[in-house]
């Protein structure tokens, strides 16, 4: 039977499915979804999810990918940069030698690679216009080793989907459910699973798009309520997720085998 066997996902939170149910009930995201597409066209597929809030480039160069690499995983997905991006300091071009390192590894263990580029921020976030040059930056990065390598990319920047609102939490940075969804539909057409398509990227119809009114007193909402206390914790050289480790750190079977 074709498929895969073993999925081992890389990344921050948006790989580990914030805002995609939460700590209490339980956190999906895009990875799990992927995961149970994956699991619905090869069942017995185990997987395991390194990602872990707050973290960057350099955390999975040094932490998750040794441990992904000593799975011997034959589809690795990885998403990581964003906590690179948005950190103030002069540490990026370091964060972007890493990540050549990390895609460096991967593409020499054998496992089909599936990565990501970052979404047009500057049509997301009050300060997205901030950091669009970096974005692009790494953008390039993720896309010349892409090609270089062999790997399956997501192009995320320019999908019309992810402009829309709905796609994207309360605070901007991390997908919705809806978003969630899409990103694992991205992942499952870049693997060219069966009865994938582009569909994803479209921008939906019956989009309700916000005023300027009503986006104004969004932007100065979320500066008070996610950027404040974002620059805080960076301020005190402290992470989100200084406190956690990844939720699901071993393969496991999406589904448990019949007793």
């Amino acid at each position: 039977m074709s498929g895969y066997t073993r999925y081992v996902a890389l990344g921050d939170s948006q790989t580990e499915g914030l805002w995609d149910g939460d700590d209490s009930s339980g956190l999906a995201g895009f990875a799990d979804r992927l995961a149970a597409i994956l699991d619905a066209q090869r069942p017995g597929l185990e997987y395991a999810n390194l990602a872990v809030r707050g973290r960057r480039i350099a955390d999975v160069k040094h932490d998750q990918l040794p441990r992904a690499l000593a799975m011997a995983p034959d589809v690795v997905t990885l998403c990581i940069g964003m906590n690179d991006v948005t950190r103030p300091g002069n540490s990026f071009d370091r964060a972007l030698g890493d990540l050549d390192e990390v895609y460096v590894s991967l593409a020499r263990s054998g496992a089909t690679v599936v990565t990501t580029t970052f979404p047009d921020i500057a049509q997301i976030l009050p300060i997205g216009r901030v950091l669009a040059a970096r974005v692009r930056r790494i953008n390039s990065v993720i896309r010349d080793a892409s090609s270089r390598h062999g790997f399956r990319l997501v192009d995320l920047f320019g999908a019309p989907s992810m402009r829309e609102p709905d796609t994207w939490s309360i605070d901007r940075v991390h997908g919705s459910p809806k978003g969630h969804a899409l990103f694992a539909a991205a992942a499952a057409e870049a693997l060219a699973l069966p009865g994938s398509s582009h569909d994803w990227a479209h921008s939906g119809a019956d989009v309700a798009w916000p005023s300027w009114r009503t986006r104004l007193t969004s932007q100065a909402l979320w500066t008070r309520n996610m950027l404040m206390p974002y620059l805080w914790w960076h301020l005190r050289g402290q992470a989100v997720g200084d406190d956690r480790g990844p939720r699901r750190p071993e393969l496991q079977r999406v589904r448990p085998e019949p007793a």
